[in-house]
C-alpha cells in the first residue's frame, strides 16, 4: 500500500515501461517513506482514442507519452504529496525522458479498514500491519 495505477497509451517498449514503474516506486519510497517491498502497481494500456487528457487551461502541451498515475493511499500530509509530485516529475524526466507536462497524478485517500492484502483479513485493523 499505496496502490498505483498507470494509464498509458499502448505501444510502449516493455523495458521503458518497467523503468517507469521502477522510478515511480522509488519516488514513492522516498516521498511517502513506504518499505521497499511495499509495491503495488498496475498498468493499463489504452488505444490513443481512449485517453483524452487536456490541460485545464494551464498551457500544458501533452503528447502520446502521457502518463496518468492514480494512487490509492492512506492519508498523507500535503508536504509529502507535494514531495511525491516533485520527485515523480523530476525523476521521470531525468531517468525516463518523460516531460513533466505529460505527467498527471491523482491521489485518493482511504482508511485502514479499506485494505485487505489477502486471506480475507483487514491486516491494518487486526494488527498484522
Amino acid at each position: 500500500m499505496p496502490l498505483l495505477r498507470f494509464d498509458v497509451i499502448e505501444g510502449r517498449d516493455p523495458n521503458a515501461l518497467k523503468k517507469l514503474l521502477d522510478v515511480a516506486h522509488q519516488a514513492m519510497v522516498d516521498a511517502f517513506e513506504v518499505p521497499q517491498r511495499d509495491r503495488y502497481q498496475i498498468v493499463h494500456q489504452h488505444p490513443v482514442h481512449e485517453m483524452i487528457i487536456e490541460d485545464t487551461d494551464l498551457g500544458l502541451e501533452r503528447s502520446r507519452d502521457m502518463v496518468v498515475i492514480s494512487i490509492v493511499s492512506k492519508t498523507r500530509t500535503p508536504d509529502k504529496k507535494q514531495k511525491l509530485y516533485a520527485l515523480l516529475a523530476e525523476r521521470l524526466e531525468t531517468e525516463c525522458g518523460l516531460s513533466p507536462q505529460d505527467l498527471m497524478v491523482s491521489i485518493t485517500e482511504n482508511g485502514e479498514a479499506d485494505w485487505s492484502f489477502g486471506m480475507g483479513e483487514a491486516q491494518f485493523v487486526i494488527g498484522k500491519l
